[in-house]
């Protein structure tokens, strides 16, 4: 049986959509479901050629200062980090499963990406959306399923920052308590 990777993914943009827009950060910290940390990938990109950053999202950023000066170090062509996340995520020693909060932004600018500048999605089209994942396990509907409602031991206290590496590394955390929470309780 093929060991499965959960890759926590958290990425940054300057807008809602890629293309328009464009991904700032991405961040993944793969986890085997008993928490162990395999490995990490972060990197700053340049902004898309054409692409700018949509008013409302550049007004939050504005409130973000600190997170906005991380993204913003080193950043490199997408045409450079795709190959080399692509390379990274194909070597990771298992099934790479994204895993992400919320799964549909972050899943759809690294897929958008992928394609874009590699031809190939290493995920293929799985993804687990934290949010959901505990919705079912809490049997809460979606709005009673946020991190704000769910059980303090699960977050170990590491707060988010909007830092994608930081980020990515909390959510996985969050991921596999979860799992493991699901994984050995009575039914």
């Amino acid at each position: 049986m093929t060991t499965e990777i959960y890759v926590s993914t958290d990425i940054e943009t300057d807008g809602p959509i890629p293309g328009p827009h464009s991904m700032l950060s991405i961040a993944s910290a793969a986890y085997t479901g008993d928490k162990q940390l395999v490995a990490t990938f972060t990197a700053n990109l340049e902004t898309l050629p054409g692409a700018q950053g949509h008013p409302k999202t550049l007004k939050w950023w504005s409130e973000q200062p600190a997170a906005w000066e991380a993204c913003r170090v080193n950043p490199q062509l997408p045409e450079q980090v795709m190959p080399e996340y692509h390379a990274w995520v194909k070597a990771l020693p298992g099934e790479p499963i994204f895993v992400a909060y919320p799964a549909a932004f972050d899943y759809m600018f690294v897929y958008w990406y992928c394609l874009k500048f590699v031809g190939d999605n290493p995920f293929n089209h799985w993804g687990l959306d934290i949010r959901s994942y505990a919705m079912a396990f809490l049997k809460r509907n979606y709005r009673e399923s946020g991190k704000q409602n769910l059980p303090p031991e699960w977050l170990e206290d590491i707060p988010l920052n909007h830092v994608a590496l930081d980020d990515a590394i909390q959510q996985g955390i969050l991921f596999c308590n979860l799992l493991q929470n699901n994984l050995h309780r009575k039914h």
